[in-house]
């Protein structure tokens, strides 16, 4: 009888209505979920069952979940608890809650305060057992709903991870292209060179220092924390961790290209416990990180031992297979390709790359278009915030971004401009490349002064050649001892070179036989891919401005590489060999020739010694022609 007249007198109560209105970000695109609908809905019905409203509570922007802070609705409860209203009214009951877990401690809140709650669609009455059920049977399903979803997103998310979908913004080195993440040719680069000089031995903030002296991409506020940043990533080996703050991180293995190899960036993590900030390596190793055991798979570790003379001789060793390699034995085999690499530096990077790369890749145009998007991007922010989509705090800190690659590419764009004005042109890489070859051939004490040589270099300025180009060594064994394979050099560096090769405008260094005064003689020649006879001529006459030079014609055999050449004179030295015509990819065995050759006498140069490395002769016309 008691619970039957407490039931009654429940329901002859006045109530009076305290309207709970709540929306979720997901939830603000949903007809019928706005606040102003859900409170003008609220207030017709509670006029409706003459119920007194006391006053209207508004989360917005808040989910139901467990554990979020709702100010509104704790303030309702506070209100309920001092008896200022005694209802709790609202549109559906997942506004109020999605937990079973919360609805029980609301009904407990509801039956100590003798209070209730009144849902408008979903027909809920807890003054009765059967009303408490058919709430309860609700929360359940409604719980079930968000769990499901919850799986579902998880699936879609990790199916997206796994093809390179990552989610938030690009991490330095990184950016969108299609939704997917991949390597930014800007800036790649930086984050590289950030885990070679970590790896060195160099702190963070010393790392900082050298990038805000440098101002690199146009920045001086390079700090130790955004070092470290960088360092902690996952993404630079290929890997993701989505949920890292959370209990229950998810962690996927080889969703977006690496910028390091797996080995480099846990050997930085191993660095990083140690505290390294004091410590730096007493030895500068040419080739650390760049060798891998064929057998095993691991990284090979450097070591170093000092003879009596105080000479350190350096070597690399498989700490499993316990097999080691000589550097000299390293260098001996790449010598040639990094002198090569030293020309191309020298010459090429130094002074012609930025106009080679205007005319075949147009990168100007293009630079142009991305300048042209940032700032469309930088207007939409713009707008964002002043439609109250994004903080203050967000739109600073977005705009901040995209102001830094504006900087970069107007940086870019200046550079391409100041090369532009540059009266070099493509024809004019070939010509000086044979000019430093004659140089060096006839004045090498001049030259060794004026450029760079392997053998002249020291340990640190050898070791930034190979990080910058070499991507690494490979190996193989024979008779249990390290032989080497092949050489790969960075991507980055080979594209360039290989493209300016293909066009004519790059040399190699290739092995040939070819007869020398009727002597079969093994070599190194230089060779350059074919050029239109008219353009050879020219370069031949613009050589000859400065030295004697002659031409010679010859027969490449492509089975055996011999070549067949005129017989040069006494201490002539061959500069350079090309194909005359476009036929060595035809099916004939062989390929018509060309040479130029100078004597190995510095009495021929026709011009002062300053004047050869300094210079280059002006193209000649047609009438010039040689």
């Amino acid at each position: 009888m008691k619970n039957k007249k407490e039931n009654l007198f429940m329901s002859e109560e006045k109530k009076i209505a305290g309207i709970y209105i709540r929306v979720s970000t997901e939830d603000q695109a949903r007809e019928g979920f706005s606040l102003p609908e859900q409170e003008k809905r609220l207030r017709a019905m509670c006029e409706y069952k003459n119920y007194e409203i006391y006053k209207v509570y508004k989360d917005a922007g808040i989910s139901a979940k467990t554990g979020n802070k709702r100010p509104a609705f704790e303030e309702l409860k506070e209100d309920i608890k001092n008896k200022k209203c005694n209802t709790i009214v609202v549109l559906k009951l997942d506004r109020l809650t999605r937990s079973v877990y919360d609805w029980e401690n609301i009904m407990k809140f509801l039956e100590e305060n003798n209070a209730y709650l009144d849902c408008a669609n979903d027909d809920i009455n807890t003054t009765n057992a059967n009303g408490r059920m058919v709430a309860r049977l609700l929360t359940t399903v409604s719980q079930n709903e968000i769990e499901r979803t919850s799986e579902r997103t998880k699936i879609g998310l990790a199916g997206a991870i796994k093809v390179g979908n990552i989610p938030n913004k690009a991490p330095f080195g990184y950016k969108h292209v299609n939704k997917k993440l991949v390597i930014d040719p800007l800036t790649k680069d930086e984050v590289i060179r950030i885990f070679n000089l970590y790896f060195e031995g160099n702190s963070y903030q010393t790392i900082a220092n050298i990038y805000n002296s440098e101002k690199v991409f146009g920045k001086t506020n390079w700090c130790d924390s955004t070092i470290l940043r960088i360092l902690k990533n996952e993404i630079y080996k290929g890997d993701y961790v989505h949920g890292k703050k959370t209990n229950h991180p998810t962690y996927y293995e080889n969703v977006v290209e690496p910028l390091v190899s797996k080995e480099l960036w846990e050997e930085c993590q191993v660095q990083k416990r140690k505290n390294s900030r004091n410590y730096k390596r007493d030895k500068e190793y040419l080739f650390l990180q760049k060798l891998r055991c064929p057998k095993c798979g691991r990284i090979l570790g450097g070591n170093a031992t000092r003879k009596k003379n105080g000479k350190v001789y350096y070597y690399y060793q498989c700490n499993v297979c316990k097999i080691t390699i000589k550097e000299t034995k390293i260098e001996d085999a790449v010598k040639i390709l990094l002198a090569d690499i030293l020309g191309y530096d020298n010459v090429v990077n130094e002074f012609f790359l930025p106009v080679l790369k205007s005319k075949i890749e147009k990168p100007k145009e293009e630079l142009s278009k991305e300048l042209k998007k940032l700032n469309n991007k930088k207007e939409r922010i713009k707008k964002a915030y002043i439609d109250s989509l994004f903080t203050e705090e967000e739109f600073k800190e977005e705009t901040k971004i995209i102001e830094n690659q504006i900087e970069l590419i107007n940086s870019k764009l200046l550079e391409n401009e100041q090369a532009e004005q540059l009266n070099f042109t493509v024809d004019d890489i070939l010509l000086k490349r044979d000019m430093d070859f004659i140089n060096k051939v006839k004045l090498p004490i001049s030259y060794y002064a004026f450029n760079e040589n392997w053998d002249l270099l020291d340990r640190e300025t050898k070791a930034d050649i190979v990080m910058r180009y070499i991507d690494d060594v490979e190996l193989e064994i024979k008779d249990n001892s390290y032989e080497i394979k092949q050489i790969n050099f960075r991507s980055t560096f080979y594209s360039d070179f290989e493209e300016l090769y293909k066009q004519g405008y790059i040399d190699k260094q290739r092995p040939l036989t070819y007869n020398f005064n009727g002597i079969c003689v093994d070599s190194i020649v230089r060779y350059s891919e074919y050029l239109p006879i008219k353009d050879v001529m020219q370069h031949l006459c613009r050589l000859n401005e400065y030295y004697e030079v002659n031409f010679y014609k010859g027969t490449l055999y492509k089975e055996t590489e011999k070549l067949d050449m005129f017989p040069l004179q006494k201490n002539e030295v061959p500069i350079r060999i090309f194909p005359l015509h476009e036929n060595n990819n035809s099916d004939k065995d062989y390929v018509s020739m060309g040479m130029f050759a100078t004597k190995n006498n510095p009495n021929d140069i026709k011009v002062n010694i300053r004047n050869v490395f300094e210079t280059i002769p002006d193209n000649v016309n047609e009438k010039g022609f040689c």
